[in-house]
Order: structure tokens, then C-alpha cells, then sequence
């Protein structure tokens, strides 16, 4: 029984369906289809019937999955531990935020790529929250404050924000002070969400309005360029327009708090040894109080 069909069927039970499965794999579909008949054959059972909305499980196959990811499991964790010290095989799927990732996320998995020849890395820049049991993915970064969920999380550093608006946008409507005078701005948001400003030791939660949103903070800095409102954007996006003074920053008093750069993973005894170098690039790269 071969260990690369094994992990092609839990693949395929996860994700739905071939086509999903053999992108996450990094292979052909034909060569999903394959394995898939190969493991049938040599079980002699069915483990995956096809339906009109892509595949399901046989109860065969249901009972299968589970000895199946078990036994993948195992065998890439002793692989791990045979390996040369500080070597990495095979492939790590990571989701990264659009706003943040490419710009910053991108270059840590860059130089992981360049330090481990053998690692396939695979990244996926989206502002939705992906589901990493699902869709397949070993890990996601993500920034801000998390909601509490089932997955594992580790956090690798600071993320420190601004409130900020153009200096046209403060002539025309003045620049406010207090929490109750930035309730009378326009705000540039993602949909209705809360923002978080600091009172001394406190935090409070206020409810913006505003009538410009978008689900991507690169889009939300161009709307407060153009002097469209005042906008909760992270110093990285920030900086250089405060510094070239296209941008000021609002409200200096009461400042967003300090958010986060966090890794999460599905939940498990141990995390995958890729996963762990990955997290510790990025505390070596962001845990210095400059995010």
C-alpha cells in the first residue's frame, strides 16, 4: 500500500472531489483518479462514489478515512525525525491575508523556500477567513484581534495601526479628538464592525458609520488618499504616506491597541515540523515591535 495514495484519498474525502484535491497535491487529476483506483483495488472495496455534485464516501471509505490520515500522519512525522537536522520535505500549504501578505508574509516564505530546496510551499493572499481543515491548508497567518475558534494559535508578533485621513479630508471636516467626535466622521470600514481605541489602561469598542467599505485594507488606504473619510489601517500600509504627508494621523489620544500577527493551525497533539519553522521565521522576523 503506498503511502502517496493514502494521502491522495484523504485529500479527496476532505476537499470534495478530484479537481480540488489534485490542486492542493500539486498533481494531475488523471493521477488523483489513479491513486484513488489503485487503493480501491488493492482494498477491494469502493471507497468513493461519484455524484452529481462531485464525490462522496462509501461507508467503507468514511470508516477508511480516518486510519487513513492517522497513518499519513505518522509516517510524515517519522520522516521528520530521521531527516538531517534542519531539513524539510515535502509541501506546506499556507493562507496569508491580501491587505498584509504579499508584502510582508511573502518574503519570510520566500527565504523558507530558499533555504529548504526540497519544501513545495503554496500560498494562498485572501482577506476571507479560510476554513484550513477544508480547504487543505497546513496553516494561515493572520493579523488583528481573533475570534475564538477550535483551531491552534501562536502569536509572532505586534501589529500596530493608526487612525489616519488625508489632510484634505481634516481641512474640509476637522480632525477629531475623541472617541464621540470620530462617531461624527465618516469612517472607511469593512462592513459594520467595531473599532477598539485605547483610554488610558482601558479599551473601549466603538460603532463607526461611514459609507465607503471594502473586504481589503489596500482598498480602504486608496479611499482615505482620496479623502473619502478616516481610516484604521496597520503602520505598514501607513508609513510612507504619513511620512510623504499624504496621510495624518487622526484621534493620537485614543489610538488603536495593539492587534497581533498570529499563525493558526488546524488542532492536533503536535504541529508539523514545517509549521513550526515557519512560525519561527516570522517571530524571528516581526517579534521586534516594528509591525
Amino acid at each position: 500500500m503506498e503511502i502517496d495514495d493514502l494521502r491522495t484519498f484523504v485529500e479527496v474525502a476532505d476537499a470534495g472531489g478530484v479537481t480540488p484535491a489534485a490542486q492542493r497535491l500539486g498533481v494531475s487529476k488523471s493521477m488523483v483518479s489513479r491513486r484513488i483506483a489503485r487503493l480501491e483495488a488493492e482494498l477491494g472495496v469502493q471507497l468513493v462514489a461519484r455524484t452529481t455534485r462531485g464525490i462522496a464516501l462509501t461507508e467503507e471509505g468514511a470508516t477508511f478515512r480516518d486510519y487513513a490520515a492517522r497513518i499519513s500522519a505518522e509516517i510524515d512525522a517519522a520522516r521528520e525525525t530521521i531527516l538531517p537536522a534542519g531539513e524539510l520535505r515535502g509541501r506546506i500549504r499556507v493562507a496569508a491575508p491580501l491587505s498584509f501578505g504579499p508584502t510582508h508574509l511573502a518574503p519570510v516564505l520566500s527565504q523558507m523556500a530558499r533555504r529548504h530546496p526540497h519544501l513545495h510551499v503554496t500560498s494562498c493572499y485572501t482577506d476571507r477567513f479560510v476554513d484550513l481543515i477544508t480547504e487543505g491548508f497546513d496553516c494561515a497567518i493572520r493579523i488583528g484581534y481573533l475570534p475564538d475558534s477550535n483551531l491552534v494559535a501562536r502569536r509572532v508578533g505586534p501589529l500596530y495601526a493608526k487612525f489616519v485621513a488625508s489632510p484634505d479630508y481634516v481641512t474640509r471636516n476637522g480632525s477629531p479628538k475623541t472617541p464621540d467626535e470620530l462617531l461624527k466622521h465618516e469612517a472607511l470600514m469593512v462592513g459594520t464592525e467595531l473599532w477598539p481605541v485605547t483610554d488610558g489602561d482601558e479599551v473601549l469598542n466603538i460603532r463607526p458609520q461611514g459609507r465607503f467599505k471594502a473586504d481589503n485594507a489596500v482598498a480602504l488606504l486608496a479611499a482615505a488618499l482620496e479623502g473619502l473619510g478616516i481610516a484604521r489601517l496597520p503602520n505598514g500600509l501607513t508609513d510612507q504616506h504619513i511620512a510623504s504627508g499624504a496621510l495624518v494621523e487622526v484621534m493620537t489620544n485614543y489610538p488603536p491597541p495593539t492587534a497581533g500577527i498570529f499563525v493558526v493551525r488546524p488542532p492536533g497533539q503536535h504541529p508539523a515540523k514545517k509549521v513550526r519553522v515557519l512560525t519561527e521565521m516570522l517571530i524571528e522576523c516581526y517579534d521586534t515591535g516594528s509591525s
